[in-house]
């Protein structure tokens, strides 16, 4: 069955004017003026085809036919709260459903969202290996890129943007390890091609060879030592990025997991 058209605006308009009976404090109300106000009335009543209100020597009064139907909408503006509150009650959910690169998972991510739902026991978390997966399609809160900025999501720098040559100790100084985040040095020729940060990474631990890789991302094996600073930590122009779009990224649950995945 279709649906008739319902001017929304105009009734919500006309129910606070109606609880007031004063265009000027339905203006209060609705942060608009009052001429606003009278507008949205007039048009309403055109669209009706009835008269909603009429002025008295004591102020504005409701029209019978006014009366007759602020119940039922009111009603139905409480079922609409409702409707959105329903549609709103992930917000308050235990359940995260996270994209990030499987590597920056298992050397950064990970341990932080354990000491996040040590502190808040009962949170389920849905991991999701393509970082770069549709928001929509893979039902996802946040994701953690390689990026260089947020594009048209809400987001932030997880660190700032700083990359670093590394290597594992006693690795021979010629033999490079390339993958696609990280032009090498101009002269150097890689002995070693890979796909990914994470293969880089685990090249490099390896031996096969010096990467340029994210600070961030090395900065555990670093002080383990696994891996040597060869040269840097140097600013970059990628950086992780935790991103969302905006319903999302607001929502209080996501709020949450960003304060304590960004404090110092």
């Amino acid at each position: 069955m279709k649906r008739t058209h319902l001017p929304l605006n105009a009734l919500r308009v006309f129910d606070a004017a109606a609880r007031h009976l004063s265009f000027t404090r339905a203006a209060d109300e609705l942060a608009v003026t009052p001429a606003a106000v009278g507008q949205q009335i007039r048009a309403l009543e055109d669209h009706l085809g009835t008269v909603l209100f009429r002025r008295t020597s004591k102020g504005l009064k409701l029209t019978e036919e006014g009366c007759a139907g602020l119940d039922a909408l009111r009603e139905g503006f409480l079922r609409f709260e409702e409707s959105v509150q329903a549609m709103q009650a992930g917000q308050a959910s235990d359940r995260y459903t996270i994209a990030a690169p499987r590597e920056f998972y298992a050397q950064w991510l990970a341990p932080r969202l354990a000491a996040f739902r040590a502190a808040n026991p009962g949170i389920h978390y849905q991991l999701v290996e393509n970082e770069d997966a549709d928001f929509t399609e893979a039902n996802l809160d946040v994701a953690i890129r390689l990026v260089d900025g947020p594009g048209d999501l809400e987001g932030v720098e997880l660190a700032p943007a700083r990359r670093v040559v590394v290597a594992a100790p006693n690795t021979k100084a010629e033999d490079w390890i390339d993958w696609p985040g990280a032009p090498l040095p101009d002269g150097a020729v890689a002995t070693v091609q890979v796909g990914n940060a994470g293969q880089a990474l685990s090249s490099a631990v390896a031996g096969l060879g010096k990467a340029v890789l994210p600070y961030l991302l090395v900065e555990e094996a670093l002080e383990a030592g696994k891996l040597e600073a060869l040269e840097g930590p140097d600013e970059g122009r990628r950086a992780y990025w935790l991103v969302a779009p905006t319903p999302q990224w607001r929502q209080k649950k996501v709020k949450a997991l960003v304060a304590h995945l960004t404090q110092a």
